[in-house]
C-alpha cells in the first residue's frame, strides 16, 4: 500500500511545465518526457504523460514505436490524422474519444493534415491536443485501437467518462483501457449565463486524482483559481467542487493505484 495516507494537494502551474519547441511543434510536458527529465516529477498515480501539443499544418510526428502503454489522445482544436501498423487510419477531432493500446508493440504516426483535408487556406489551422499515457495492468497485451464520438454527451456540461478500465464505469465509459485502476473524465463546462449561478461539478473520490485545465479558468474548492494549463495532483482526496463562471474544459484522471503498487 502507498505510504501516503493523509490527503495531499499539489498545484502545478502551466507556466512551470517543461517545454519542447521546434519550428512546427509547441509541446508542454506535465511530467518528465524525452530529454526533459526530473527525478522528482515522473508520474502521478498511473499517469506518466500529460503532454499538451500544438502542431502546425502539414507537420507532425512521423512513424514511431510504442510499447506497453495505454495512450489516450484528446483533441481541443483542429484535427489530427492517426495511422498505425495495425491498419487503423482516421481523423481525431474535438469530441472524439480515442485510445491506442501499444501492448507488445505498435508503430504509428500523428499528423496535422488540414492542408490535405481542405486545400483552402482558411481551413488550414494548427491542431491542439492533449496526449496522456497510463500504465496497463500487465505488459505484453495485444495492441489495439478504439474511438467513439461523444460530442452530445459533453454538451451537458458535466463530467463524462471518456476512457476507463474501472469496473464501476464499464457501462458508461465511451472507450475502454487496459488499466483496471484508471478512468479519464472530461467536462466541457459552458459557464453560467449572465445573472445565473455558476456551473459546479464535484470531483470523484480516489487515492489519486489528476486535474488538468485544458481551456479557460475554474475555481477549485480549497485551492482557488486555476488557469489554462494548470494541473492539480491529489492524493487520498477528492470530492472538491470545481466552479466555472465562463467556458472551460477540464480533464480528470481518477486512479486507484500508483506505479509500483497500490
Amino acid at each position: 500500500m502507498s505510504t501516503l495516507t493523509t490527503p495531499h494537494i499539489d498545484i502545478h502551474r502551466g507556466g512551470d511545465r517543461m517545454k519542447t519547441r521546434v519550428s512546427w511543434l509547441d509541446s508542454k510536458h506535465s511530467f518528465s518526457f524525452g530529454e526533459h527529465y526530473d527525478p522528482e516529477n515522473t508520474h502521478h498515480g498511473l499517469l506518466l504523460v500529460n503532454n499538451e501539443d500544438i502542431v502546425l499544418p502539414g507537420q507532425g510526428f512521423d512513424t514511431h514505436p510504442h510499447r506497453d502503454m495505454e495512450i489516450v489522445t484528446w483533441v481541443l482544436g483542429g484535427s489530427l490524422v492517426h495511422q498505425d501498423s495495425l491498419g487503423h487510419s482516421g481523423v481525431i477531432y474535438p469530441g472524439l474519444a480515442q485510445r491506442m493500446s501499444a501492448g507488445t508493440g505498435i508503430l504509428h504516426s500523428e499528423k496535422n493534415d488540414s492542408w490535405r483535408l481542405d486545400d483552402s487556406a482558411e481551413h488550414q489551422e494548427p491542431v491542439h491536443f492533449v496526449q496522456m499515457w497510463v500504465v496497463p495492468d500487465e505488459p505484453g497485451l495485444t495492441p489495439g485501437y478504439q474511438q467513439l464520438e461523444i460530442d452530445d454527451e459533453l454538451a451537458g456540461g458535466g463530467l463524462v467518462t471518456v476512457a476507463s478500465g474501472l469496473p464501476r464505469y464499464r457501462e458508461r465509459a465511451a472507450i475502454a483501457i487496459n488499466s483496471s485502476h484508471s478512468a479519464l473524465h472530461v467536462a466541457r463546462m459552458p459557464g453560467a449565463e449572465p445573472g445565473a449561478a455558476p456551473q459546479v461539478i464535484d470531483l470523484p473520490d480516489a487515492p489519486y486524482l489528476h486535474l488538468f485545465v485544458a481551456r479557460g479558468e475554474v475555481e477549485m474548492e480549497g485551492v482557488g483559481p486555476l488557469y489554462e494549463g494548470d494541473a492539480v495532483r491529489l492524493t487520498r482526496s477528492g470530492g472538491q467542487r470545481i466552479t466555472a463562471h465562463g467556458p472551460a474544459e477540464i480533464l480528470v484522471w481518477e486512479m486507484h493505484a500508483r506505479l509500483g503498487g497500490q
